[in-house]
């Protein structure tokens, strides 16, 4: 049987990333015509860095207020607090296991190298958000401070 494929209905990420990468290409390959445009995407992606920091320093502000007038709204108290400290555990220790254990595991088994020189962006910032593009900036920066990782391959 021959399995048939279905179009779905979103963006198409996998030709955005294509056009990226051969836009990125035919740019290089222009030499110094192609520079001014690409120290625009240098600049766009630089304010677009700052305009994620600040979201990600004020969105737990808003996050804590609507968090506390659905607590405001509720009628046992005693039953929240206890279910979600049982919940923020489990939570926790969860991602102590994953992030501090299996994944350096898996890391180590597969490179044979220290996993915790490279940990400070996932260890502290990644486990504290829900997004992977809010954790982006940090992450870019241990990659090119830490490693020293070219800032055009980062």
């Amino acid at each position: 049987q021959v399995p048939v494929g279905t179009e779905i209905e979103g963006m198409n990420i996998l030709g955005l990333v294509l056009f990226a990468l051969v836009l990125g290409v035919a740019l290089k390959k222009l030499g110094p015509e192609g520079e001014d445009l690409i120290r625009f995407f240098n600049s766009f992606n630089e304010a677009t860095m700052v305009l994620v920091t600040w979201i990600m320093w004020y969105v737990p502000i808003g996050i804590m207020f609507l968090v506390g007038s659905k607590i405001v709204e509720m009628e046992d108290i005693v039953l929240l607090v206890t279910s979600l400290g049982k919940y923020i555990f489990a939570s926790i220790l969860g991602h102590i296991i994953h992030g501090g254990i299996i994944l350096p595991l898996i890391y180590f088994a597969a490179t044979r190298q220290n996993p915790y020189q490279h940990s400070d962006a996932l260890c502290f910032i990644s486990p504290c958000s829900v997004s992977s593009s809010a954790t982006l900036p940090s992450m870019i920066k241990c990659i090119e401070e830490n490693n020293g990782v070219d800032k055009r391959i980062s």
